[in-house]
C-alpha cells in the first residue's frame, strides 16, 4: 500500500446515500456534502466513479446530485456490494493473451492503458453495515482501501465509531475529506489546484 494518495491508482466507491436512509442518518447532511465533494474531486481529476444502492425500490435512489456524478450506479442486494459485482466493476480489464499482432486491432490494447487501479477510497452509509460489509470485502480482495470517515455515518455515532475502529484494525486507511483531496492534487502547481481548492473552502 502506498503511503499516499495517487489519483493515477485510485477509484471513487459511493455506497448509499439513499433517499430514504438519509433522513435517520447521523449529521446527514454534512456527510452527504463532503460525499459530493469526494465526487467533484474524483471527476475533476478524472478518477472512476463507482455508487451503489441497496435494495433501490425500498430504499429509494442515491440522492440526485451525487448519482448524477457517478460513472456507474450498482444495484445491489447483499449488504456487501463485492457479493453483487463490485470487484468485476473496479477490475482493469484483461491483458490480451498470446501475440497482440496477431489480434484484431480494435481488441488490441497498449500496455499502458492496462495500469490497475488498486486503491479504492469509499465512503457511505451504514458505516456499520454496507460500507463496512464492502470495504473488508475489497480489503479481502487486496485492493488497498481508504475510508473517507467524515462522508460516513450511521443511525447512531456508536455503531459508526465502532466500525472506524474494525476497519482500521483490518488495514484500512481513515482520513478526511480534505485530506484526500490534497493528497490527489500533491502540489499547489497542480492544473487543477484552484478548483480543488474551491471545494473545501
Amino acid at each position: 500500500m502506498s503511503i499516499l494518495l495517487n489519483a493515477q491508482e485510485t477509484q471513487l466507491v459511493l455506497v448509499d446515500y439513499q433517499s430514504k436512509l438519509m433522513p435517520v442518518i447521523h449529521q446527514a447532511e454534512q456527510v452527504l456534502a463532503n460525499a459530493v465533494r469526494l465526487a467533484k474531486i474524483a471527476k475533476l481529476l478524472q478518477l472512476p466513479i463507482i455508487g451503489t444502492e441497496q435494495n433501490p425500490e425500498k430504499l429509494g435512489p442515491n440522492d440526485a446530485q451525487l448519482k448524477a456524478l457517478c460513472q456507474k450506479t450498482l444495484t445491489k442486494m447483499y449488504f456487501g456490494a463485492c457479493a453483487d459485482g463490485l470487484v468485476d466493476e473496479l477490475r482493469a480489464p484483461s491483458k490480451p493473451m498470446g501475440n497482440a499482432r496477431s489480434l484484431p486491432k480494435h481488441i488490441q490494447r497498449k500496455q499502458e492503458d492496462q495500469g490497475e487501479k488498486n486503491t479504492i477510497l469509499i465512503a457511505g452509509c451504514e458505516t456499520h453495515v454496507c460500507l463496512l460489509q464492502t470495504a473488508l470485502g475489497l480489503l479481502d480482495e487486496e485492493f488497498d482501501v481508504w475510508v473517507v470517515t467524515d462522508a460516513c455515518s450511521s443511525r447512531t455515532e456508536a455503531n459508526r465509531d465502532a466500525a472506524f475502529d474494525r476497519l482500521a484494525s483490518n488495514g484500512a486507511e481513515l482520513v478526511t475529506t480534505e485530506m484526500v483531496v490534497f493528497e490527489l492534487l500533491q502540489s499547489c502547481e497542480h492544473p487543477q489546484f484552484k478548483e480543488g481548492l474551491a471545494l473545501i473552502k
